[in-house]
Parts: C-alpha cells; sequence; structure tokens
C-alpha cells in the first residue's frame, strides 16, 4: 500500500524571519529557514547529477525569497534574492525538510566543517548574483 504524500493547507512567506511556513494535512506545521531551503535546493546546480556531485552553498544565512511559483499540483518553485530559481520543491521534500530540520543542519554544518569553510563564506567561483542553471532537473 502506497503511503500518501503529505500535502499543504496553509503556504506563508515569513519575510522578516526569512522563513516558509508550511502547514500540511497531517496537522504538522514547519517553519523552514530560506537558507536551509536554498542549501538544500533540489536543483542540479546545487545537487549535481549523482551522488558526489553537490556543490556546498555558503553565503546563504541573509537569503530571501522574491516569489514563489505553484507548480502543478506537487510543489513549489521559490525565486531566491541571489538569483538562484532553478530548484522546484515537491511536497515530498518540503514535509522531509521541515520534519527533519536538525538533522539537515547538523549535515550542512558537518559539511562546512569538512572542507574548512565558514557559513557566511562567498560562494567559491561563484559570480555575483550567481543564478545560472544547467537546465537540467532530474525529475
Amino acid at each position: 500500500m502506497a503511503v500518501k504524500t503529505p500535502t499543504p493547507t496553509a503556504i506563508t512567506l515569513h519575510q522578516a524571519s526569512r522563513a516558509l511556513e508550511i502547514g500540511f494535512d497531517t496537522g504538522e506545521v514547519f517553519r523552514i529557514p530560506f537558507e536551509l531551503m536554498r542549501v538544500y535546493s533540489p536543483s542540479a546546480e546545487v545537487q549535481g547529477h549523482g551522488p558526489g556531485q553537490e556543490t556546498l552553498q555558503t553565503g546563504k544565512r541573509e537569503v530571501g525569497i522574491e516569489s514563489l511559483q505553484m507548480v502543478g499540483h506537487y510543489g513549489l518553485q521559490p525565486t531566491f534574492s541571489d538569483g538562484h530559481d532553478s530548484g522546484i520543491f515537491t511536497w515530498e521534500q518540503l514535509h522531509r525538510l521541515g520534519a527533519a530540520q536538525a538533522d539537515y543542519w547538523q549535515r550542512y554544518l558537518a559539511r562546512l566543517a569538512e572542507d574548512g569553510v565558514d557559513r557566511d563564506a562567498p560562494m567559491a567561483g561563484a559570480a555575483a548574483g550567481g543564478g545560472g542553471s544547467c537546465g537540467h532537473h532530474g525529475h
């Protein structure tokens, strides 16, 4: 029997606290920081095209979300203030990110430490604005 993917009942962008508040039909409500969403964007630009090809994101603490597009009946596509707009977050991904925020933060901080990079460091080799995309979405 397939497990039903939780679907959102409410979505609110909190610009001042830089968090996406998303309520699901399970009764759960999560506040997901924009930084965490940006760091774990499901785009090929961030995730690469296979395991081990991820690009460590830095300097995203102050990132905002300028707009949010609904994508079909399955997800959201945010446009971040740094120009990144190629990631489509499915309801399942947003639910997982909200439910396991502490784990995702720990993994991110561990990766920063492993690479000897500060969370607020500018992106290595990134052009100012860095919104480019390879045009491939592995969905």
